[in-house]
């Protein structure tokens, strides 16, 4: 979800997917960011999430997230888990670090125009 989040408000372009290079697999995920409003949707949960930005609802945890953009990074603090995090956007890939975790990952995001293809050069 933050990779789709920070996709979609750092570009202004919409997401509709992502591969997580950690567990190899294409993740149905779509996000896109209006008017400063984010509206998401996690088909893998089942649940979607929002809000007016910086604060993003996850309704599938019922959990509170803030996003402070800056350039090609965001940064927030989710409530729901207690936790800090941080993700770069690169050439249509998000990395987010998760300090629970001490570890960064990786997600190609899927061009809404080109179902098969990611933002990579």
């Amino acid at each position: 979800m933050i990779a789709a989040a920070t996709f979609a408000g750092l570009s202004h372009e919409k997401v509709a997917g992502l591969y997580d290079h950690a567990v190899g697999k294409d993740l149905r995920i779509a996000a896109e960011v209006k008017d400063g409003v984010l509206q998401g949707f996690d088909g893998d949960r089942n649940t979607a999430f929002g809000g007016r930005l910086p604060e993003i609802h996850d309704k599938g945890d019922n959990a509170f997230i803030t996003f402070e953009a800056e350039g090609t990074v965001a940064k927030g603090y989710d409530r729901g888990s207690d936790t800090h995090y941080e993700a770069h956007l690169t050439q249509g890939i998000v990395q987010v670090y998760d300090h629970a975790q001490s570890a960064w990952f990786a997600y190609d995001i899927q061009d809404s125009d080109a179902a098969q293809s990611y933002h990579r050069d």
